[in-house]
């Protein structure tokens, strides 16, 4: 696994989500309700939006602009517009280190 430092874990709020680019990928790192932590594509496949712009509820995060919700865990889109999933990738928890593999995807778009 190529994992890279992404932020620190208290980066991010619960219900929140921040932008950070590794190796010329956009991700959104993106604290849950339950606080955990995870990374997906930044981009809403719908309209070219940036997802960590959005709003984090339960484990899924919303597109502000056309209001299409995407899966924390799968990168699948659960309403339309949006039809094409964002993709997922995995996270490692070093101390305070959120670490991101962008080159190891768990989802393809």
């Amino acid at each position: 696994m190529s994992a890279q430092r992404a932020c620190g874990v208290n980066d991010v709020a619960v219900n929140a989500a921040m932008k950070v680019d590794l190796d010329g990928i956009a991700v959104a790192i993106v604290k849950d309700s339950a606080g955990d932590i995870h990374a997906i594509g930044d981009t809403c496949t719908h309209g070219e939006i940036s997802l960590s712009e959005g709003f984090v509820e339960g484990d899924a995060i919303e597109c502000w602009a056309h209001g299409s919700q995407f899966a924390l865990k799968t990168g699948k889109p659960l309403n339309l517009p949006a039809y094409e999933p964002v993709p997922v990738f995995p996270v490692t928890i070093d101390g305070d280190d959120v670490l991101v593999d962008v080159q190891n995807p768990l989802t393809q778009q």
